[in-house]
């Protein structure tokens, strides 16, 4: 993540105060500002577009937000800020959010000030990877125009760098390329060593960032590093046939290599040998995103054996905490047939929490154009595509369900019960306008609950409200955050969330077994 230094989230109590009109001129509701900052913040990939708001006005949007509500409850703003960055991932938004939140309360009220938790303690809990410290330091430089940080908010990094910063980490993400390296962030945050290996480390970046011809610092303590350097040193010739000897993988995994790194420091293509060589120290997203390049590579079956073992493992897809579309997207991107079928288990292993909703369900998937945007600039997976996955999962685990894609016009999705997702996925279409309405009519009949999923806007003429009974529960997943939606909020029957996780499968049967839900955090 380089954005500033160069992934359900429950919502069913949302408040609306207000009429108004949808980007596409349908009936829609204001929400009050902590329902649109929630929905906004877990489906914000910051500094990008979506389809109705160009960056600037989401991002500007986002910050007067977060100081409105930290204002009103920065109680709140504190808790949603970890719960944002760990069951969300969401590693921007949640930087941004604590950073808003400091400057907010630097000019608030002392009523305000008295009340909120620390700033050190947000920032903090933002900051999840080795790289997030030096990404907050270039927000906030981008936002202040300076880079010295006030003694709050330079606590709560120095309190994550002493947390994250490892010698791994140090491998890994002290890039050459980014403004703000590792060492900078030392320098600024004058975090407190808390073993003397890290004492050492500390030291290694310094020397690292000011003089690298010269890197002076005691490495006693710090075997990963030395271990790299001494690969370092191996003259460019030999390198591939190091990589072909029996203990290459032990060497690269005590050295700390990443593929990426291994792709560098071979200063040519992967080969066959690389790969076996980095395979076995690979984490799941690594393995995961390279399936393509293993058969590029031409790896033999034996090879990638430990990844399908992986991809086909119940108990390794529920630790991965990967969300069914990064299988999706897998499997779009691997070329070779192998992968077929360990994707396919790996995605149905994915939706063990997705319930199996009882009585008779009523699935709605928006097909829009405007669902046709992506979910993120580093992905090329659509909101359509998570609409489409995220409903036909619910609609292959309920006892009854009818699973319909709609736009201009709407129809039928027809599924097995025992079907893969990923072959349900091939029938849905694009469909034109957002008629959400029209869909509900022609297809409401009698169900027992509704699901919608969605970015909400509806065009000119629909009132989604008024196409189910009012004692019939309706359920609408946003996934896209604008500020107007079709749902009033507030009413005991309609509820809406935003972002999907797996939190977000259990809410239904929650809601409808009379448990009272309130912010997940």
């Amino acid at each position: 993540m380089t954005k500033f230094s160069s992934k359900a989230a429950l919502l069913s109590r949302p408040r609306s105060d207000g009429t108004a009109r949808t980007y596409e001129g349908g009936l829609g509701y204001h929400r009050d500002a902590k329902s649109e900052l929630f929905l906004l913040a877990v489906t914000n990939m910051v500094s990008e577009n979506t389809f109705y708001e160009g960056a600037g006005e989401r991002d500007q949007r986002f910050q007067d937000l977060v100081q409105a509500v930290t204002l009103d409850d920065p109680s709140w703003v504190a808790r949603f800020v970890p719960y944002l960055r760990g069951p969300m991932n969401m590693r921007s938004a949640a930087l941004v959010m604590a950073a808003e939140y400091a400057l907010t309360l630097r000019t608030a009220p002392d009523s305000v000030r008295a009340q909120a938790p620390s700033v050190r303690s947000v920032i903090s809990s933002a900051l999840q990877r080795a790289d997030e410290p030096g990404e907050f330091i270039g927000y906030w430089k981008l936002r202040t125009g300076r880079v010295t940080l006030p003694g709050g908010v330079q606590r709560g990094v120095a309190d994550a760098v002493d947390r994250l910063f490892t010698e791994y980490a140090a491998l890994k993400y002290d890039g050459k390329s980014h403004a703000i390296r590792l060492g900078d962030v030392i320098e600024l945050t004058h975090p407190a060593a808390r073993a003397p290996w890290q004492g050492q480390l500390y030291q290694y970046l310094l020397d690292r960032r000011h003089h690298p011809e010269d890197v002076r610092a005691d490495l006693s303590q710090l075997p990963m590093i030395r271990a790299n350097l001494a690969l370092d040193q191996i003259p460019s010739s030999e390198r591939s046939s190091v990589l072909r000897g029996a203990n290459a993988a032990s060497l690269l995994k005590d050295a700390g290599f990443t593929w990426e790194e291994l792709s560098g420091w071979l200063g040519g293509p992967m080969d066959a040998a690389a790969w076996r060589a980095v395979l076995p120290s690979m984490g799941f997203m690594a393995r995961l995103r390279n399936l393509r390049n293993f058969d590029k590579a031409d790896l033999a079956a034996s090879d990638v054996a430990p990844v399908i073992a992986m991809l086909t493992d119940p108990q390794r897809i529920a630790r991965s905490r990967q969300l069914p579309f990064r299988f999706l997207a897998a499997s779009r991107a691997a070329s070779g047939s192998r992968w077929a079928e360990p994707l396919e288990q790996a995605l149905n292993h994915s939706l063990a929490n997705v319930p199996a909703l009882p009585g008779r369900t009523l699935i709605l998937v928006d097909r829009s154009v405007s669902m046709w945007s992506r979910l993120s600039r580093r992905s090329d997976l659509l909101r359509a595509d998570a609409a489409a996955i995220f409903g036909t999962a619910l609609a292959v685990r309920a006892r009854r369900a009818d699973l319909v894609q709609f736009g201009s016009s709407s129809r039928r999705v027809t599924f097995g019960r025992s079907e893969s997702v990923l072959r349900v996925l091939d029938r849905f279409e694009q469909l034109g306008g957002t008629y959400t309405a029209a869909a509900l009519q022609e297809h409401y009949a009698g169900h027992d609950r509704v699901i919608v999923v969605t970015d909400e806007q509806v065009a000119q003429g629909q009132d989604v409200d008024r196409a189910v009974p009012a004692q019939v529960p309706m359920y609408t997943w946003n996934l896209a955050g604008y500020q107007i939606g079709h749902t009033p909020s507030g009413s005991r029957n309609r509820h809406v969330f935003g972002g999907l996780s797996d939190a977000a499968f259990a809410m239904i049967p929650l809601i409808e077994a009379g448990r009272s839900q309130d912010w997940p955090f």
